[in-house]
């Protein structure tokens, strides 16, 4: 069975030329990358035969898929993949397909074309499909909704193209810190880092200094400092994941190493932020806060653990206002905000008791949640998030 399987596993080719990079690959390093990551290891260029039998998934040099409509398009034979040319009159380009190899020569040449004939493909036995026939705009890995994208190195510049794959790239539901302030300079970090051939785990690696740098800082009371530490390191965490999305490195290990020490370091932190203040002579009255922070950190990971189990989805996306806290509930980055507008005005003591509230009153808030969607459940009625494909309820 496994022999068949493989036998009928169909090749890839990269039809046609394009000396573009993006992200410091070339074209067809970029698509080797996106078919593996697909499960097909043979991808060829312009210039290799196609096979006698069998199956052939084909794309344009020129162009760019989403990974979501690559694993699409492997999973349709049969079909032309075409969208819109960008400020043409209505003209349709064919930017990918998956067809039996004895086709394969006709639809390469009908993928080198500006334009696609109208009707082509349709008429061969063939279903011309758009975008959002292939993959889904839910993006529940990113927890947000998206239409999956095709962008064309002809009518864009490999600077636009980045832009908007680093875009794509960035997650929906998520803390304001990384949503409105990384962003851009997150962006330049990134392209630098690929065009460097800097890997994500190198990245996520030097995160991890910096966790240990604040770590260190904050037990010994320097409070700006090792915030200046944490911002860095938070930053670095966003780098890693967008670098990792856009070159299609990402790797079971890569993804264990980077949110494994986001789940667990910042209880450490919190704990050496009270040593610190215990060492200043002023942290006995905040002994309870130092339980409440860890405790609450350790439960609300509990509950959104315990909402994945029973719902298969992120309480964080259930409903828009579940979203809309996401940006403020307290976790690393807005509980960092805190501590860092308390060392500003010099009461480090506040910004610690200022966490401890926010961490009960976010307890509360997916403690309620949680027991509603349960109410929900029990009574029939369906849990899903607001932004899967069949609706908010």
């Amino acid at each position: 069975m496994l022999r068949n399987s493989r036998a009928i596993q169909p090749g890839a080719w990269v039809v046609g030329r394009c000396d573009v990079p993006l992200w410091g690959l070339s074209p067809g390093a970029r698509w080797r990358r996106c078919f593996a990551r697909a499960g097909i290891v043979d991808c060829r260029g312009e210039d290799s035969p196609f096979p006698d039998a069998g199956a052939v998934v084909l794309v344009r040099a020129d162009h760019v898929l989403d990974e979501s409509l690559v694993r699409g398009l492997v999973a349709a034979p049969g079909t032309i993949l075409a969208v819109r040319r960008p400020g043409g009159a209505g003209e349709r380009v064919a930017v990918g397909a998956h067809v039996d190899a004895r086709r394969a020569a006709d639809i390469a040449a009908l993928l080198r074309q500006r334009t696609m004939p109208a009707g082509d493909g349709d008429a061969n036995g063939l279903a011309v499909v758009g975008p959002e026939n292939l993959a889904s705009s839910y993006r529940h890995g990113l927890r947000k909704r998206a239409a999956p994208q095709v962008y064309s190195l002809l009518d864009e510049s490999p600077e636009s193209v980045e832009r908007r794959m680093f875009g794509a790239a960035y997650k929906g539901a998520t803390d304001f810190v990384t949503k409105w302030l990384w962003p851009a300079p997150a962006l330049r970090v990134t392209r630098w880092a690929a065009r460097h051939g800097v890997s994500p785990n190198a990245v996520t690696a030097l995160s991890l200094v910096f966790v240990f740098l604040a770590l260190g800082l904050f037990a010994a009371g320097h409070f700006l400092s090792g915030l200046a530490a944490a911002w860095v390191m938070t930053f670095l965490d966003t780098v890693d994941g967008k670098l990792a999305r856009v070159t299609f490195a990402s790797t079971p290990w890569g993804n264990a190493f980077d949110h494994g020490i986001d789940l667990v370091h910042p209880p450490f932190w919190y704990a050496a932020w009270w040593y610190g203040l215990h060492g200043a002579g002023g942290a006995s009255i905040l002994d309870a806060g130092l339980w409440i922070v860890v405790v609450g950190y350790v439960v609300g990971r509990l509950l959104e653990g315990l909402f994945i189990w029973r719902f298969g989805f992120e309480t964080h996306v259930w409903r828009p206002l579940d979203s809309r806290f996401r940006l403020i509930t307290a976790r690393r980055n807005p509980n960092l905000a805190l501590l860092t507008g308390g060392a500003v005005i010099g009461r480090p003591d506040l910004g610690f008791l200022a966490v401890a509230l926010w961490t009960v009153l976010s307890l509360l808030f997916h403690g309620v949640r949680l027991l509603q969607a349960l109410w929900r459940r029990g009574r029939g009625g369906a849990v899903r998030s607001w932004l899967a494909d069949d609706g908010p309820s």
